[in-house]
C-alpha cells in the first residue's frame, strides 16, 4: 500500500512541476511578445511589399536594418529616459532596451532595392520585386 501512496505523491509532485514550468514558459513568451514592435505587411498590386514597424520612442540613429540570406532583420534600441518622480512609486509600462524583428523574404524580392524611411515613430520599408519576377505584359501584333 505504501507503494501506491508513494506513486500518487510522486505523480502529484511531477504534475505540479509541469504546471510550474508551463506557467513560467507562458509568462516568458508573453513578456517577449510585449517587447516586440508591432508591424504591418502589405503586398501591393505590383507584388512588391510595404512593411511598417511601430517604433515609438526610438530615434532614427538607433535603428539598424540588414538583409542577409533572405532575411530582413530590423533591430533598434529604445533608451530609458531618466525621469524623476516625487511619489513613492513609479509605474513604467514601456519596454526599453534592444529588440529585433526578422522577416523571411520571398526569393522574388530584390534585396539591392530595399528603401526605408522613418516618419513619426514608424519605420516604413519598401521591398521591390526583381525584374525577372515582375509580370511582363505581352502586346498582340
Amino acid at each position: 500500500m505504501d507503494i501506491v501512496k508513494t506513486a500518487k505523491e510522486m505523480g502529484s509532485s511531477v504534475e505540479k512541476g509541469v504546471e510550474t514550468i508551463t506557467n513560467k514558459l507562458v509568462n516568458t513568451f508573453d513578456n517577449l511578445a510585449s517587447h516586440l514592435p508591432f508591424s504591418n505587411i502589405a503586398k501591393k498590386e505590383d507584388s512588391s511589399f510595404h512593411l511598417e514597424v511601430d517604433l515609438p520612442g526610438v530615434t532614427k540613429e538607433d535603428i539598424d536594418i540588414k538583409v542577409e540570406d533572405g532575411i530582413l532583420a530590423i533591430s533598434a534600441i529604445r533608451k530609458y529616459k531618466n525621469e524623476l518622480t516625487r511619489d513613492d512609486y513609479y509605474i513604467c509600462e514601456s519596454s526599453f532596451g534592444k529588440f529585433e524583428r526578422r522577416y523571411a523574404l520571398p526569393e522574388s524580392v530584390d534585396t539591392s532595392k530595399v528603401d526605408a524611411k522613418f516618419v513619426d515613430g514608424r519605420l516604413i520599408v519598401e521591398l521591390q520585386k526583381t525584374k525577372k519576377a515582375k509580370p511582363r505584359v505581352i502586346s498582340i501584333k
